[in-house]
């Protein structure tokens, strides 16, 4: 299992709830396992950064195209996973417990890792996003004191040939 892929977009489609004391995830609607979808070693991100947010976890098994197994619940938020939207992602695992890149930890969305292809680099020219690598990118946005946007971009992983599809889209909005 690689530390990290080239797809921001695995998949996502349906819904899954979350069994935090076996790590069993149960989906409705979904196609874990089959080509294309979710398998062993990729990231599982529950929620959206449009609405909640519950953290990421890493699938460790697959038992069918509704059920899966993650690793480990340290970086989630600890509320009730049910019925809820999850995309699929190779992105840097050791993101996923560093307290920087976790959302879950932090309660706001102010911290964030993309995967930016080529037209997002592009997109992000003369921006305060504007990036110097396509890749796995981390990125810091807050206000200073004068109440003006500060934007921190950190290339993870620098590699072209990344597919972000209907992942995030880069620069944020």
């Amino acid at each position: 299992m690689a530390l990290w892929g080239n797809n921001d977009a695995v998949g996502a489609g349906g819904t899954v709830s979350l069994n935090y004391s076996t790590g069993v995830v149960t989906g409705s609607g979904t196609t874990f396992g089959q080509v294309g979808a979710a398998a062993t070693g990729d990231v599982i991100r529950f929620g959206d950064r449009a609405g909640t947010y519950y953290g990421d976890a890493v699938i460790v098994g697959i038992a069918s195209t509704t059920q899966l197994t993650i690793g480990s619940t340290a970086g989630l938020s600890g509320v009730a996973i049910a019925g809820t939207t999850f995309t699929v992602s190779q992105l840097p695992k050791y993101t996923i417990l560093d307290s920087k890149y976790s959302e879950a930890l932090y309660g706001t969305e102010d911290s964030f890792v993309y995967g930016v292809a080529e037209g997002g680099m592009t997109a992000a020219t003369g921006t305060s996003y504007a990036l110097t690598h396509e890749g796995w990118v981390g990125v810091t946005t807050y206000m200073d004191a004068h109440n003006n946007l500060r934007v921190k971009t950190e290339t993870l992983v620098a590699m072209s040939g990344i597919t972000t599809g209907n992942a995030p889209v880069f620069p944020p909005a």
